[in-house]
């Protein structure tokens, strides 16, 4: 095989690795790569998506005008440094994105960057899934005979390691000492729990996991007898055991091995943490939230809907109301309480000064969603069909409103009545924000008949080859 084209397919079988890897973790992601294979070696630019647009004129400053600088301070950097070894670079900070870059003899620099969607618990496990595409990139340009494939296939599947990887490094730069707790096998283990149902309930309850070192530390309520401690990896018997801790403030506590009781106590800094909610839960560091997980996975999103479009139209708008952003928090707070509660609902914000009449249930007077007991109602309200009408100055106006109008040509049978009628309604009114939860919980919000946080589509990477390019052509405007 040409060399060239050898090395061409290593970076595009990893970037694709990496895509679709975080896809599956994340939101849809896209991804690129900023490199120079060797030192004498020019910048290349691999950005099949265009996520560096608009970040021109900071590429410009580090690697043009600032590169043979930086060049010389990497050529020092790795100097004497051992074959395989990959050392950071300074994470470039460009706002939308991900990045982690290294250097190493066997390839002089790259900088992999990806998107940093609104909904993430944390973005590390994504850092340490960007690093491990640093080091296969590095280890397969130094073979020259690596399997075609058996790169991206790992990071197509990397999401429980990047996890395990983000908690070995936090762990081992606090702890004063060294810890014995297996990190993967019990993160398999958690998912196995939350698979797992008793009596046709799923888990519930908190889970933590600290060192043999510190469980004297732990305030028990009570402990269990050693010769009797359930091994972590029995996971019927461990689901049994989370209903004494379920809806309360009562754990169970485990040295990575067993179950050692139940406490009543704060959770240890730097505890691996499992907190089960049904059919979800939470994966945690201490109380740091790292990950959630859901059908047998895990993924990064927070399960909330950030809703960044919303608090952008109504910061934007030129109507005269009380406060945008106290308007935004309170729908996102009905958003958030119809998502958890796995029910749909749909919230006309009227922006006009007189309100727009709707067909449906009209309060009088209209209610004050300031008032806590009104809130509530509003909440109640969500869950009876048709829409609930808000008003700009922070009020009810009416519930069981029904959606109509024309029809436009790029609605979507496949997503039903609530969400295309909400568009039929918002093409056909000005100044009317509509927000669509689904029971599945996707939240689209549509503004003059468009779903304005729709996700973008792109051509998937290995349906072609996308060609590096030069970073001055890139600097130049050339679109791969």
């Amino acid at each position: 095989m040409n060399q060239a084209f050898y090395y061409k397919l290593c970076i595009t079988n990893i970037l694709k690795g990496v895509e679709e890897g975080l896809s599956k973790f994340s939101n849809p992601s896209k991804v690129a790569l900023i490199y120079a294979a060797r030192e004498e070696d020019p910048i290349s630019v691999l950005d099949p998506h265009n996520i560096l647009r608009g970040h021109e004129t900071r590429l410009k400053e580090i690697y043009y005008d600032n590169w043979d600088e930086c060049r010389q301070a990497i050529k020092k950097k790795i100097s004497g440094q051992p074959q395989g070894y990959i050392l950071p670079e300074e994470n470039l900070a460009l706002s939308g994105l991900i990045s982690y870059g290294g250097c190493a003899n066997e390839f002089f620099y790259q900088m992999w960057l990806t998107d940093h969607h609104p909904d993430m618990c944390s973005i590390h496990p994504t850092e340490r899934w960007l690093e491990q595409a640093a080091c296969l990139l590095a280890n397969d340009y130094k073979s020259g005979i690596a399997a075609m494939n058996s790169s991206d296939y790992v990071l197509k599947n990397y999401s429980l390691q990047a996890i395990a990887d983000y908690i070995v490094d936090e762990r081992d730069k606090h702890l004063e000492f060294d810890s014995k707790i297996q990190i993967p096998p019990i993160l398999n283990d958690i998912l196995n729990i939350s698979k797992t149902r008793e009596e046709g309930a799923w888990a519930r309850g908190t889970l933590f996991f600290t060192d043999p070192q510190r469980i004297n530390d732990v305030s028990f309520i009570t402990r269990i007898q050693k010769h009797e401690r359930p091994v972590i990896s029995n996971v019927k018997h461990i689901r049994k055991l989370l209903v004494a801790v379920e809806n309360s403030d009562r754990k169970l506590v485990s040295d990575g091995c067993t179950i050692i009781g139940i406490a009543d106590s704060d959770i240890p800094a730097y505890a691996i943490t499992a907190d089960f909610r049904g059919d979800h839960g939470f994966l945690k560091l201490g109380n740091e939230k790292i990950a959630s997980f859901f059908d047998g996975s895990f993924h990064s999103t927070t399960r909330e809907a950030k809703m960044v479009e919303l608090e952008e139209l109504l910061l934007d708008s030129n109507i005269d109301m009380e406060s945008p952003m106290h308007l935004f928090q309170i729908v996102s707070q009905l958003v958030h309480s119809a998502g958890s509660g796995r029910y749909g609902c749909t919230l006309v914000i009227d922006l006009n000064e007189t309100p727009v009449p709707l067909s449906g249930h009209v309060l009088e007077p209209s209610l004050s969603l300031l008032e806590p007991k009104n809130f509530k109602l509003a909440r109640s309200l969500l869950k009876i069909d048709g829409a609930v009408h808000i008003t700009s100055n922070l009020r009810i106006h009416g519930f069981g409103c029904l959606l109509d109008g024309k029809t436009i040509s790029w609605e979507n049978m496949a997503r039903g009545a609530r969400y295309n009628s909400a568009l039929r309604f918002s093409a056909a009114h000005n100044h009317i924000i509509i927000v669509v939860v689904s029971a599945d919980r996707p939240v689209s919000i549509i503004y003059n008949g468009i779903e304005i946080n729709a996700f973008s589509h792109w051509r998937p990477v290995y349906q072609f080859t996308p060609e590096p390019v030069r970073l001055e052509k890139y600097l130049n405007g050339v679109i791969l």
